[in-house]
């Protein structure tokens, strides 16, 4: 579970994405709901925690009920970045039965995709604690749309948000190198290139595979170095050399969280994880109509 506040997305965002998906999934169009409608009255629906994890979604969810309800009555009982355990109740939603069936697979899906995310940072976190001090980063592996509400839930999970786009930062990766490197320009060059380009706010972090490019991209002025793909045994090194420069060190590349306390240990200042937010299983959660007090 995160330790910091984490400011809730802007509710305008929220609403959008959440429209979009209703938009998709046609809950106005319902045809197994219309077929029931004359027997369909107002209900109660209780929403549970079946595994235990860390929630993060509840505003999506809220927001897809009262999309299709306006008065609907919503008691969430679980705030995003706070831990369920199984059995645990998230929230309850009262009002029309039929728009309740509309929203439901849409309000669970937000809820079981992000709080799955938030999930599994807060295990990440949990892990990088074990072993040190580095901090967990997400990576733009995301879903095409979905940046901001994936890396919301990483916030939520504990974790740290890396560039948001390609506007928030250099980091010259391998292909970058590659292409600088059809065109005569050394890794030192490439590096020098970019600072030139930016100037002395912006700073740059370069990809390497072994310490010899380490060694030259701090030589030419890189403040940060992603270690990629290093063994656990070859980070030491590394890391004692960028931190000797004053530069910090991401550790990156296939990384699991059985592997983050020993990569950790290392000192390493971040370590990334795609897969927070193109891999993390979903949350089981579940939606249970319950009979009106």
């Amino acid at each position: 579970m995160s330790e910091r506040t984490v400011p809730p997305l802007d509710a305008a965002l929220v609403r959008e994405l959440v429209g979009m998906s209703l938009r998709e999934d046609r809950a106005d169009l319902d045809l197994t709901t219309d077929s029931l409608a004359p027997w369909l009255g107002a209900g109660r629906a209780v929403i549970t925690a079946r595994a235990e994890g860390v929630v993060c979604g509840v505003n999506f969810a809220a927001a897809a009920f009262r999309a299709l309800d306006p008065n609907a009555d919503i008691e969430m009982r679980r705030s995003d970045g706070e831990p369920v355990t199984a059995g645990d109740a998230i929230g309850e939603v009262r009002g029309s039965l039929r728009h309740l069936l509309r929203a439901e697979r849409v309000a669970l899906n937000w809820l079981q995709r992000l709080s799955g995310t938030a999930t599994l940072t807060a295990a990440a976190v949990a892990a990088a604690r074990s072993g040190g001090a580095a901090r967990i980063l997400d990576t733009r592996k995301t879903t095409p749309g979905l940046r901001a509400a994936e890396r919301y839930a990483v916030r939520c999970g504990g974790g740290l948000n890396h560039r948001d786009s390609l506007s928030a930062g250099i980091l010259l990766k391998d292909n970058h190198l590659a292409g600088a490197a059809a065109a005569g320009l050394s890794l030192a060059d490439t590096v020098q290139a970019a600072l030139d380009g930016v100037g002395p706010a912006t700073a740059v972090e370069v990809e390497v595979t072994n310490l010899a490019q380490a060694r030259e991209a701090l030589d030419a002025g890189a403040r940060a170095l992603l270690l990629d793909n290093f063994a656990v045994e070859e980070l030491p090194p590394a890391v004692a050399l960028a931190h000797a420069r004053g530069a910090q060190v991401e550790a990156s590349g296939g990384v699991t969280v059985e592997q983050i306390g020993a990569i950790a240990a290392t000192g390493v200042d971040y370590i990334s994880l795609g897969a927070l937010t193109h891999s993390a299983p979903a949350l089981d959660i579940a939606l249970d109509l319950q009979p009106a007090p």
